[in-house]
């Protein structure tokens, strides 16, 4: 039946055209944003996920950053504690010269002043960020301090922070509130001869005029210091550079640890972005193949309803 009041094939081409533009709506704003889930609306699912993990990958961005934070600072103290162990090698050294018979002892500790200024000035200089981990002004005693190192989710969904510690009571050269804080300003006691036996002899290395000094001897030479404290204070100032050692190859392992978890938190936020594009991503050659398919089928729409509205118009023609 034609009727002039109802076009339904104009109905029909209509009703497809409007499918055809949403479709292609869909598909410019896939292109234009490059998402194919780009709202919860789209996909809920993938949405929430890729929504997290995006949180997450910002959370880790942070982690990176606190972490370059802390490989400074460990790198500082351990450029500090390297120098030290240098500076005391050479006391060391300047120690077992003065063992010498006839060696002018005055001379000597006139350059082991100068090699503990040295050591004072390495100590006070390595702060970074207003932290020295070698040098303590504070009544407290040296803390731990913490690296943030790591974000995790575990798989309920509760998250946590990961950190690397350092206890810096084992890097602190120089305490000016108590002397038996610092490595270089505490008492070491040492097994020394005394004519056929021996004895205990207690020395330190420097004097930081701490509110609470050490007890024992400071180690210097005059020309009254004899072989016997001699063969002490070298044994003191090895005793000395055995705990450096150990504090700049504990830093040393935190370093490396740093380094290898700054690498792979790095890996880990790579592959996190890799799996979300893949969820929620649109295909470029998809989406610009359907988008053709799209505008072809828009013009057939269009001309599908042209006819259909030229059919109505040829009733005109049974009136003549």
């Amino acid at each position: 039946m034609t009727s002039i009041l109802t076009n339904t094939a104009a109905m029909a081409a209509l009703q497809t055209l409007r499918s055809i533009d949403k479709s292609m709506e869909n598909t410019q704003a896939r292109i234009s944003s490059g998402y194919r889930v780009g709202s919860a609306a789209d996909n809920a699912a993938y949405w929430s996920i890729a929504t997290t993990m995006r949180s997450d990958n910002a959370a880790l961005s942070t982690v990176q950053d606190a972490l370059g934070l802390g490989a400074a600072k460990t790198d500082t103290a351990y450029t500090g504690l390297d120098s030290a162990v240098q500076v005391i090698t050479e006391i060391k050294a300047k120690l077992v010269a003065a063992r010498e018979p006839g060696v002018d002892k005055d001379k000597i500790n006139k350059e082991l002043a100068e090699l503990k200024n040295q050591l004072a000035s390495i100590a006070e200089s390595a702060s970074f960020s207003g932290e020295n981990w070698l040098y303590n002004t504070s009544t407290a005693a040296p803390g731990t301090k913490e690296i943030v190192a790591s974000f995790n989710r575990a798989t309920d969904g509760s998250v946590s922070v990961t950190t690397l510690a350092f206890n810096t009571t084992e890097s602190v050269l120089i305490d000016t509130k108590d002397a038996s804080r610092g490595v270089l300003t505490r008492a070491v006691s040492v097994t020394q001869p005394s004519g056929t036996t021996t004895t205990i002899g207690t020395y330190f290395l420097l004097d930081a005029k701490s509110a609470v000094s050490a007890s024992g001897a400071e180690i210097k030479l005059s020309s009254l210091t004899t072989s016997d404290s001699l063969d002490g204070m070298i044994s003191a100032v090895d005793a000395i550079l055995q705990r450096l050692t150990d504090s700049a190859s504990t830093l040393g392992a935190i370093t490396s640890r740093i380094d290898m978890q700054d690498e792979f938190v790095a890996t880990l936020m790579d592959v996190i972005d890799k799996g979300v594009g893949r969820l929620v991503d649109a295909d470029m050659n998809e989406e610009s193949t359907r988008l053709k398919a799209l505008q072809t089928q828009q013009q057939l729409g269009i001309q599908a309803l042209s006819i259909a509205n030229t059919n109505a118009e040829n009733i005109l023609t049974l009136f003549k």
